[in-house]
Formats: C-alpha cells, sequence, structure tokens
C-alpha cells in the first residue's frame, strides 16, 4: 500500500510539473501574440498588426491618421516623430532628419550622398574614418549615423503599434526596396537591433505588394499561371515587378497557391520627391523674380524658406494631379514677404520632362530579366502615390500597349498588409492559410579563387576560377555547399557580386563595390595531417541566403571517408535482433524511404564559366539546398547532372559520398540483410559483409574580411543601442512630467470652478471653501513662475496636497450624489425579499422544500436591515451637511448584498431541487400503455360479471407497502403489459374485477 501511494505521489509531482511547464509557455506565448510590420517608404511608413481579434489591421497614429511621415527632428533635449517633426521642419530645418533612408550602406564617395547633399544643403554632414561612411551633424554635442536615425524611426513605429494593440509587441516584418544589397540590408538590419525589434524577415516591398494581391485573390488563382506586373512609383524610387500566380502541389499542404517573381527593373531615383524638388526650384525661381527690384537675397540660401517651398511643392503637385492649373501662395516666405503664383500642369509636366521620359525603362528592364514580351502580361497595376500622375499613367499606358492600367489595389498600404500576413505566417501564435512565395535574387553572387596549376612538367601558373553561387533571378531562401577538390593546405577564396551588366554605368557608381568578403581558411593542413589514412572528400563550405536575402558563410568543413570491414562476429544477438525487428516495422533503407527522406540537398555540378574553363579533375561541387514546392508528385525525379569525367584515383563526388548524413549509415546493415528486412542467414551461410564507408569532419577555422562595408563592430553597436535607450528613456520622463502638470493645471481649474456649484456649497462651510481657494490660487501661481523648471515628483507632490486637501468635500458630495439610487435599490430589494418570504411559507408542507432553520435566517436578515435603515436614516437627518456622513454608500451595498446572497441561494435550492413522490390514489387513471405495446393488447377489452355494470366500483385491495418507485414509473407496464398490473391485484385478492374504458 505505501508503494502505491509513493507511486501517485511521484505521478501527480510528474503532472504538477508539465501543467507549470505548459503554464509558462503560455505565459511566455502570450507576450509575443502580436505581430507588426513596417512598411518603410522613403517619405511616410504604414505599420500594421495582427493579433487575436485583429486580423491584419492599419495601425492609426496618434493623429489618427493610416500613414505617418518618416521624419524626425532632434534637439538638444527632445525629440519629434512624424507630423510633429513635419512641422518642425519650417521652424529648425537642420535638426530634422527626412530621407535619410538613401544613405543607408553607403560611403562617402557614393555619387548619393552628393546627391543628399545637394538636395538638402542645411544638413552637415560628417565623415566616419573607420566606416567610410558619413553623420549626421546636430550640434556640436549631437551626432547619429543613418542607420541610429532609422532605429528611432523603427522605435517609434513599434510605440505605436504598442499603443494600437494595447501589449508589447517585438517581432516584426520589415520592407525594403528590391533593389538593396547586402550593405543596406545589414545596415537595416542593424538600425532594427538598436530599436529593439526581433526581424523575422526583411521583406522586398515589390514582393510584399504582390503577396497582398494574392491572398486578397485566393480563389482567382489555379493552375493556369498569370502574368502580373506591378509598376511602383514612390517618393525616391520606381520598381518594376513581373509576378507569377499559379497552384502548385507542395509537400506539406497539398495545392496551394504560389507567387514567383519571375522579373524586376528599377530606377533609384525616379520618384514623387524628384518632381516635387523641380517644382521647388521653380517656385524659388519665380519668388526671386518677383523681388528683383528690391535688392533682396536669394531665397536658396535660407533654409526655412526653401522647407516651406518644398510643403508648397508637395501640395501643389497633388492639386495639379487632379486640376489644370493652381494658385502657390506662402504667407512670410522670407524676410516676411508673402508669395503668389500660379502654375499649370503643363509648366509642371515640362518641368519634369526627361523623368516622364525614364517611365518605361524599369518596364523594359522587367521584361529583360523575365525573358517575357508585354503579350504575355495579362495586366499591369498601379503602386505607389507617384502613379498618380496623370504624365506618368500616359506615358506607361502608351509603353505598356495595354487597354488600360489595373487600379484594383490600395497603393500606399498593398506593401504594409502583405508584410504583417507574412509576419503572421512567420509567428508561431497564428495558423494562417499557405502561400507560397518564390523570391528571387536581383544582384547574382559567385565565389572566386586562384589555384596553382601545372601546364608543363616543371611550369607551374596560378588560374582564377569562378563558381555562380547564387543565380541572378534565382529563388532564395536558399542553401548551398559549395567543395573544393584539389586544396590540401590553407588557401583563400573570395565572395563577390557576379555579372552587373544589366546596370548602367551610374548604377553601378551608386552600387558600390562588387566585392563583397575575402574568406580566409585555416587548419586545412592540419586536417589533412590528422586523417593521413583516410581519403579526402573536399573542403566543403555552407553558403545561406535567408529569407532577408542577406548573404552568409554558416561553417568550412575538411570531409573524409575510409572504408570499414564489418566481421559478422562482431554483431552481437541483441545487435541482430533490433536490425532484424527495425527492419520489419520499415527501419530499412527502400526506395520509399528514400524518397520521403528529410534531406531535401539537391546537387548541382556547375559548369566552368567562360574563360575560366578548369581541366580534367578539376572540378567544384555545387550543392543546393532550396526547398521548392513540389508541381506534380506524379512526375519522375529530375535525373542527376552528370559531372565531367574525373582522372584516375579521383571519383565523382556526388557519386562517392552520396550525401549520406552519419544518421542513415547506419541503416546499411538492414540492407545487407537481405531484401524488405529478410533475417540473417544461419552461421554456417553467412557471407563476410562488404565494407562499409566511415566518414569524419572536421572543423576549419574562417577568418572574414568584410570587402563592401565593414559592419559595426560589436562596442559601437552597444553604445548606439544605449544611446537610442537613453533617448527613449528621456522621452518617455518629458511625457510623464507634462502629463503630471497637465493634471496639475487641470485639477486646479475644475476645483476652482466647483467651488462656485450648489451642491459643493451645501456640504461646505465658508471657512472650509477659503482655505481650498487660497490654496488653489497659491499653487496656480506656483505653476506659473516656477513650474518649468519643477520636476515630475514636485508636480505630483504639489498635486496630491490639493487631492489630501478636497477630499472631504469631494467625499460629501460623492455621498449624496449616490443616496437616492442606493437607497431605492435597498427599498425594492427589501420589497421582493419579503414577498419572496411570504410566499415561501404558504407552500404546503407536503411540498415544501425549504426549511424552517433556512426561512427563519432569511426573516432575520430582512429585519436587520430593515432596522439597520431606518435607525441609520434617523441619526443622518440629525447631522448637518457639511459633517461626515454615517450613511455611506458603501454600507448600503455590502447590506444589499448579504440580503441577496441570502435570497440567491434558497432561489437555487428551488431550481434544483426535485418534487417529492406523492402516494398513489387507488381511483387515479391508468398511464397509457407503451409504445411498444401490441395492438391486441390495447384493443383489448374485459366484459364484467352479469348484474355488474362497466361504471361499477373497483374491488378494494389490501394496503401493500410502497417500493420506492417514482411517480409515474412504468417498468412494470413495459415488462408484463397492459394486464401485468391487474393481474397481480387479482392474484393478491383472489378475485377479478372490472377494467374501466380508460384504463384499457
Amino acid at each position: 500500500m505505501a508503494a502505491i501511494v509513493r507511486r501517485q505521489r511521484q505521478r501527480r509531482r510528474v503532472c504538477w510539473a508539465l501543467v507549470a511547464v505548459l503554464l509558462a509557455d503560455l505565459l511566455a506565448l502570450s507576450d509575443t501574440l502580436a505581430v507588426m510590420s513596417v512598411d518603410l517608404g522613403s517619405e511616410s511608413m504604414k505599420v500594421a498588426i495582427v493579433k487575436p481579434g485583429v486580423p491584419m489591421e492599419i495601425v492609426l497614429n496618434k493623429e489618427s491618421r493610416r500613414k505617418t511621415p518618416v521624419i524626425v527632428t532632434l534637439k538638444e533635449n527632445e525629440r519629434f516623430f512624424g507630423d510633429s517633426a513635419a512641422s518642425m521642419a519650417i521652424k529648425n530645418p537642420k535638426a530634422t532628419l527626412r530621407y535619410f533612408q538613401h544613405l543607408l550602406g553607403k560611403q562617402a564617395d557614393n555619387p548619393h550622398v552628393a546627391l543628399y547633399q545637394a538636395r538638402f544643403p542645411e544638413h552637415e554632414l560628417t565623415f566616419d574614418p573607420q566606416r567610410q561612411t558619413v553623420h549626421f551633424q546636430i550640434s556640436p554635442q549631437l551626432q547619429f549615423s543613418p542607420e541610429e536615425v532609422l532605429g528611432m524611426i523603427l522605435n517609434y513605429s513599434r510605440s505605436l503599434a504598442e499603443d494600437f494593440a494595447e501589449q508589447p509587441i517585438k517581432d516584426a516584418v520589415i520592407t525594403v526596396p528590391v533593389f538593396f544589397n547586402q550593405a543596406e540590408r545589414r545596415a537595416v538590419l542593424h538600425a532594427a537591433r538598436m530599436a529593439g525589434l526581433k526581424v523575422l524577415q526583411l521583406i522586398n516591398d515589390n514582393t510584399a505588394t504582390a503577396l497582398s494581391y494574392g491572398v486578397f485573390r485566393r480563389k482567382d488563382i489555379n493552375t493556369t499561371a498569370q502574368n502580373i506586373m506591378f509598376y511602383d512609383m514612390g517618393s525616391g524610387s520606381t520598381v518594376c515587378t513581373i509576378v507569377t500566380y499559379q497552384t502548385v502541389k507542395t509537400k506539406e499542404a497539398g495545392m496551394q497557391p504560389q507567387l514567383q517573381i519571375r522579373g524586376v527593373g528599377f530606377d533609384r531615383t525616379l520618384g514623387g520627391l524628384e518632381m516635387e524638388l523641380r517644382l521647388r526650384e521653380h517656385l524659388a525661381g519665380l519668388f526671386n523674380e518677383q523681388r528683383k527690384g528690391q535688392r533682396g537675397k536669394d531665397v536658396q540660401e535660407n533654409p526655412r524658406a526653401m522647407a516651406k517651398l518644398l510643403r508648397e511643392a508637395n501640395r501643389l503637385k497633388t492639386v495639379l494631379s487632379a486640376n489644370a492649373d493652381h494658385m502657390a501662395q506662402i504667407e512670410g516666405l522670407m524676410d516676411d514677404v508673402d508669395f503668389k503664383a500660379k502654375v499649370t500642369r503643363v509648366e509642371f509636366e515640362e518641368l519634369c520632362a526627361d523623368l516622364f521620359e525614364r517611365v518605361p525603362g524599369p518596364v523594359q528592364q522587367a521584361l529583360q530579366s523575365a525573358e517575357m514580351s508585354l503579350d504575355e502580361i495579362e495586366q499591369v497595376i498601379l503602386v505607389g502615390g507617384a502613379t498618380r500622375v496623370p504624365k506618368v499613367q500616359e506615358v506607361l499606358l502608351k509603353a505598356v500597349g495595354k487597354e488600360e492600367l489595373g487600379k484594383n489595389i490600395n497603393a500606399d498600404e498593398a506593401a504594409a498588409m502583405g508584410a504583417v500576413y507574412q509576419a503572421a505566417v512567420l509567428s508561431k501564435a497564428f495558423k494562417v492559410k499557405p502561400f507560397v512565395v518564390r523570391d528571387a535574387v536581383v544582384y547574382p553572387i559567385l565565389v572566386e579563387f586562384t589555384r596553382e596549376v601545372e601546364e608543363e612538367p616543371g611550369v607551374h601558373s596560378l588560374k582564377h576560377n569562378k563558381r555562380v553561387l547564387f543565380s541572378r533571378m534565382g529563388p532564395y531562401p536558399q542553401r548551398k555547399v559549395i567543395t573544393f577538390n584539389r586544396y590540401s593546405h590553407d588557401f583563400n577564396f573570395h565572395i563577390n557580386y557576379g555579372d552587373l551588366g544589366f546596370l548602367g554605368p551610374e548604377d553601378l557608381r551608386v552600387f558600390g563595390s562588387q566585392n563583397l568578403t575575402t574568406v580566409k581558411l585555416k587548419g586545412v593542413g592540419d586536417s589533412f595531417k590528422k586523417y593521413t589514412d583516410y581519403e579526402s572528400k573536399g573542403i566543403k563550405a555552407h553558403f545561406n541566403l535567408d529569407e532577408s536575402g542577406v548573404l552568409s558563410l554558416d561553417r568550412v568543413e575538411s570531409v573524409f571517408e575510409t572504408l570499414v570491414e564489418d566481421s559478422p562476429e562482431e554483431e552481437s544477438t541483441l545487435t541482430k535482433l533490433g536490425n532484424t525487428i527495425s527492419s520489419l516495422f520499415g527501419g530499412g533503407t527502400t526506395p520509399d524511404a528514400k524518397e520521403n527522406g528529410t534531406d531535401t540537398v539537391q546537387e548541382e555540378e556547375e559548369s566552368p564559366a567562360e574563360g575560366s574553363k578548369d581541366e580534367p579533375g578539376e572540378q567544384v561541387e555545387l550543392k543546393e539546398e532550396a526547398e521548392a514546392p513540389v508541381k506534380d508528385a506524379s512526375q519522375p525525379p529530375p535525373p542527376e547532372p552528370k559531372g565531367d569525367a574525373a582522372p584516375e584515383g579521383e571519383k565523382a563526388t556526388e557519386k562517392e559520398n552520396g550525401d549520406k548524413s552519419e544518421a542513415q549509415k547506419p541503416s546499411e546493415k538492414a540492407e545487407a540483410a537481405g531484401p524488405e528486412g529478410i533475417p540473417p542467414a544461419p552461421e554456417g551461410e553467412k557471407k563476410q559483409k562488404p565494407a562499409r564507408k566511415q566518414r569524419m569532419v572536421e572543423e576549419i577555422g574562417v577568418e572574414l574580411v568584410v570587402l563592401d562595408l565593414p559592419d559595426l563592430p560589436e562596442d559601437k553597436l552597444a553604445r548606439s543601442v544605449q544611446k537610442l535607450q537613453d533617448l527613449t528613456l528621456r522621452d518617455l520622463e518629458k511625457q510623464e512630467r507634462e502629463k503630471a502638470a497637465n493634471s496639475l493645471e487641470a485639477f486646479i481649474f475644475e476645483t476652482q470652478d466647483k467651488m462656485y456649484q450648489p451642491e459643493y456649497k451645501e456640504v461646505s462651510t465658508e471657512e472650509q471653501r477659503e482655505e481650498i481657494s487660497g490654496k488653489l490660487s497659491a499653487t496656480s501661481t506656483w505653476l506659473e513662475d516656477e513650474g518649468f523648471g519643477a520636476t515630475t515628483a514636485m508636480l505630483k507632490e504639489k498635486l496630491a496636497e490639493l487631492r489630501k486637501l478636497c477630499q472631504g468635500l469631494f467625499f460629501r458630495v460623492e455621498e449624496r450624489k449616490k443616496w437616492p439610487e442606493r437607497l431605492s435599490a435597498l427599498d425594492n430589494l427589501l420589497n421582493h425579499s419579503s414577498m419572496f418570504l411570504k410566499g415561501a411559507r404558504l407552500i404546503p408542507e407536503m411540498d415544501q422544500i425549504f426549511t424552517e432553520v433556512e426561512m427563519t435566517t432569511l426573516e432575520k436578515v430582512i429585519n436587520e436591515t430593515w432596522a439597520w435603515k431606518n435607525a441609520t436614516l434617523a441619526e443622518q437627518a440629525k447631522l448637518p451637511a457639511t459633517e461626515k456622513p454615517v450613511l455611506l454608500s458603501k454600507d448600503i451595498e455590502a447590506k444589499m448584498m448579504a440580503l441577496d446572497r441570502e435570497v440567491q441561494y434558497l432561489l437555487n435550492k428551488a431550481k434544483f431541487t426535485k418534487p417529492r413522490p406523492r402516494p398513489k390514489d387507488k381511483n387515479e387513471t391508468r398511464a397509457e400503455p407503451p409504445l411498444n405495446a401490441s395492438a391486441s393488447d390495447q384493443e383489448e377489452k374485459v366484459i364484467p360479471p352479469a348484474g355488474q355494470t362497466e361504471d361499477a366500483e373497483p374491488i378494494s385491495e389490501p394496503e401493500k407497502v410502497e417500493t420506492g418507485s417514482e411517480p409515474g414509473d412504468t417498468e412494470p407496464l413495459e415488462l408484463g403489459g397492459p394486464g401485468a398490473e391487474s393481474e397481480q391485484r387479482e392474484q393478491s385478492t383472489g378475485q377479478k374485477r372490472p377494467l374501466k374504458n380508460d384504463e384499457l
């Protein structure tokens, strides 16, 4: 018995431990239920969230707008974001930063840096000698990098999302332009890390738009491919994307819709901002002409005036999209001089004529990269705010040769909605319908290495080799493995961009360095010395192009193999038995098992690049680890590509190792046992087992030298994180102080007004009101004179003193306001309780369900409540209104709760109590015959004896002891039929009695 109790205790402990773990997981999950997306545009951003009960919704900012300007104003003691910063751009243009995303990942000699300084000369840019990048110099004490400024914007977007979702949010999907290279994408990730965000994915904005379009038109997607072109002209750039929608068969969920990026074209500087800058220059020229005879200063030398002109140009561009002309006007543009000029749409189109000529460029690039023609495009859909310009639509419509342009998508919010859908997919807290997304690599990436070769005996030369790692428009995310077969010592290789011939000369200058990383391997020679008896299978470098489009080198390994002979005697009986059982239950290696295995590596033997053809035997193995959806399971698997013949002594790497994992090696024993898991032959018929391969993997040391843009050192990154956290804390403290000051000021004004209201005069004396008014006046004077320098604690302390002084007065007023409602409710409850008690006492004794104690208790509570009410009201009537009342609303509520508890107890008892069984009446009618009784039984009729009518009284039967059966119990009738009861009575009385008609 004791052992059983101990086992039960152990089981209880295990159960409680599991419950604790589950609760911890649920609590941890509840903190990360909501996820967000940030569509980072050049001019504005859109934030969307998804949480339980709120599926995919755009966040409203503090001004209740769905779009927030990407502007930040940085001053010595405060920061402004969004619309507040936009208004500050006029007052302090130097401290107001906008369009800073154009500087992300750019070194100081990049043409975009010079272009930014030409557009916004009021900003002072300093040089970072370590990373060759630029910083914003706001003041001698304030200096921020573009990554830090972007981190502030991301942190602000998270605060908006958290206020909207009413819970903390850490996970986010951020949109980036499709033309961002590796350096620019890493810069965005650094900014998100500074903001404390966990980036689930950096999604291309064109991919997010295409995903949003497909998600809301899921039913229209079928097995027939649909080619859609999205033309996105935003504020800073233009992107044209060709997307193919189609349903494909996936391994996990069957037939599901898929979008595949087929072609991409872009123009980094074509957008609405350039149009606004042209208009700004035009307006500045008109203003200078108006003041030409007044010897005034050039308006272009005044940053505030230029900021006003840029804002007016933005408004003018929007108005001219719907009107043929408009009047531009600015009050006090410069030196208190007003500006007013008429601008027509024709003038605007002439100013931007060269820009409109560049509109078809991205379309041609997208078609070339997709290797498609315009006839294959079913629809062209407009995205982005700048596509609302009529001339843009006119030129584009002519370029694509369609009847009309599609406008059936939200041009501003499509990318944000697609990104938040992807965030829900990547989050563990939501289950969404699958939608396969196959993004495309815009910039190809290759591996270059140099090796010494012997062309002739005694003549050595260096040979340069190139291998494409990720080709242009190839799908990602993707993993690949490249194998170097001809090295036995430490060596270096380089990761660079591939052929960028599709970019123009100016775009190549903006692109930056085409060299990504130099990889230095250390320990290759030591690994060969360590495994001298093993055959080398090459040096394998594992690359990963993740969901964010960021390339990383996961690891480098030196792989060796050897043949190991296993004698039959080495296996024990238990091992044989285990292998036999495992083979019987599907543990052996069968063709089906190989097909359904988790190893999805697809091996590809890359052909040598042009100009670098390898000599026989010189191979670099490429293995692709992309999980692509299966289009049709019935189709046979594609044949493995064959590599060039290797020299003697060196076998092809694909066939030699088969890329089998170590976990698959034991299955070869089951294969050796025989097909379909047949047990091995008896000992007398044993044959020598074939030799098996043993693989050894040695990790190789890697040193990376970043060539395009050095990453932020960890110490600098930590300092930037701390800097942003300090600024956030300062902003929170400022908000808290402003809140305390507003609360104090509001309390003073409200209380001063209450001193003249009748209900407050009634419950206070003249002395009390004078004391309160004097204290309020003194605090108001202090707030005006010294309140600007007061701390948050001082303001809260002043407010607490005033509330304590007025507490008694407010309490008396509030109590008198509650009395009528509370007393009326108490009277109603007393009356209903008394009526309920009176009705309970009238219940007959045989049907009574309440005990005497219960009814007496209720009666006692009713009487005590009546007595308390009458006594308290009498005592309160004797007190003056200026004294603390004895009749309190909380006491009334307590009495009501006590009385209601007693009544509810009796009501619940009456509701769930079964009625008592009644004694059977001798003259009661018989129960209806059961439904399963036969027709003959129901029609049977007993003829009474001679001289006795049918209505004669039945013969009385002797008293019987009740067996406790419930009234209406028909079980005897069901078992014995309608005559069973009469037969029992005949047996007990010894004579028959006639049956009434209603008993038949």
